[in-house]
C-alpha cells in the first residue's frame, strides 16, 4: 500500500508540473500576441509622421524596458528573443533612417515636420525563437 501511495504521489507531483508549464507557455504566447498587434496593426496600412512617432516610442520603450543592450553608437543591438528596430525610407533624400536616430533628434519635431506625409509599413519580421515581431519598414510614400 505504500509503495502505491508514493507512486501515486510521483504522478500528481508529474501532471502537477506539466500542467504549469503548459499554463506558463499559454501566458507567454498570449502575452507575445499582445505586443505583436500593436506593431501589426501599422503593417502594409498608411499612417502619417504621428504614427511614426507613437511606433518609435512604443519600440524604444519595449526595448528599454527589455534592457536590450545598445553599441556604441547608441543602436540597440538586436537579439535573439524580444528586440525590436524599425527604419524609416525617406523619399526626399532617398536615405533610410533608423529610430534611434528620429527619436534623439527629437521625435516631436519628426511628427510636427511628417504629420500630413504619409508612410506606409512594407516589411515585418519576426524573432525565429520568441516569434515576437524584430523589425519594421516604413517608407515614405507622398512628399
Amino acid at each position: 500500500m505504500k509503495k502505491f501511495a508514493i507512486f501515486l504521489a510521483i504522478i500528481i507531483i508529474i501532471v502537477v508540473q506539466i500542467t504549469y508549464v503548459y499554463i506558463n507557455y499559454q501566458n507567454n504566447q498570449k502575452e507575445i500576441q499582445k505586443e505583436n498587434i500593436i506593431y501589426e496593426d501599422y503593417f502594409e496600412k498608411e499612417t502619417n509622421g504621428l504614427g511614426i512617432a507613437s511606433i518609435i516610442n512604443k519600440a524604444m520603450d519595449s526595448n528599454y524596458n527589455n534592457e536590450i543592450q545598445k553599441n556604441n553608437n547608441g543602436k540597440y543591438i538586436s537579439n535573439d528573443t524580444n528586440s525590436i528596430e524599425i527604419d524609416i525610407k525617406m523619399l526626399d533624400n532617398d536615405t533610410t533612417y533608423n529610430m534611434e536616430t528620429i527619436f534623439n533628434g527629437q521625435v516631436e519635431l519628426f511628427a510636427t515636420y511628417y504629420r500630413d506625409i504619409k508612410f506606409k509599413c512594407t516589411k515585418l519580421e519576426y524573432h525565429n525563437k520568441t516569434k515576437r515581431v524584430k523589425y519594421m519598414l516604413f517608407e515614405q510614400i507622398t512628399k
